[in-house]
């Protein structure tokens, strides 16, 4: 399958994210603060075929908005976006427990209820469903955000682990990322 990808992907490459993140044809997929590229969002929903779905979840409408007109001229049908504050439980109009897969990427580190985000991850998922986050490595890089703000894989795995999760692995998510798979218990 050829799937059009457009910028960032000397970062990271989305589609090799999401094969390390398990994704498969017909899930249901939620990109918890998406980004108004929807670097993750469209390459995910033609990864899940016609008969999955994918969440498009921000909190800044503009953000949604774009991920709406991109699909449409992609001619891309399997996407929602839903605005949400995802440091407020219950704070994404997403069914508890109707989600298999949860993408994080990029966000953690700039989030500051960390565990609330995480919480609400595990609300939307499915029982065994799978959250993959992504961040910076803790390495001085030519871009991206100050090091001194960066989470390692060990703080993220803790943090996540908190909550109802158990570490799946860890995988080399680009020169700049790591990432991590966790399994909600």
């Amino acid at each position: 399958m050829t799937i059009k990808i457009s910028g960032g992907n000397e970062l990271i490459n989305p589609i090799k994210f999401l094969e390390q993140s398990g994704i498969k044809g017909d899930m249901v997929v939620a990109d918890l603060g998406c980004g108004a590229a929807g670097h993750f969002v469209l390459p995910a929903a033609h990864l899940v075929g016609d008969n999955g779905l994918v969440y498009a979840v921000d909190i800044l409408p503009t953000v949604l908005q774009n991920i709406e007109s991109r699909a449409k001229v992609e001619g891309v049908g399997n996407i929602k976006t839903v605005w949400a504050d995802l440091e407020k439980i219950g704070g994404m109009k997403i069914e508890n427990g109707s989600v298999d897969l949860a993408i994080l990427v990029n966000d953690l580190f700039q989030i500051k209820d960390k565990q609330t985000v995480i919480k609400e991850a595990a609300r939307i998922l499915k029982s065994g469903g799978g959250l993959v986050v992504g961040e910076w490595k803790t390495i001085g890089t030519p871009i991206g955000p100050p090091v001194n703000v960066r989470l390692d894989s060990a703080q993220v795995k803790n943090i996540v682990q908190s909550a109802e999760f158990e570490f799946v692995r860890e995988f080399e998510a680009g020169p700049y990322h790591y990432g991590l798979v966790f399994k909600k218990l």
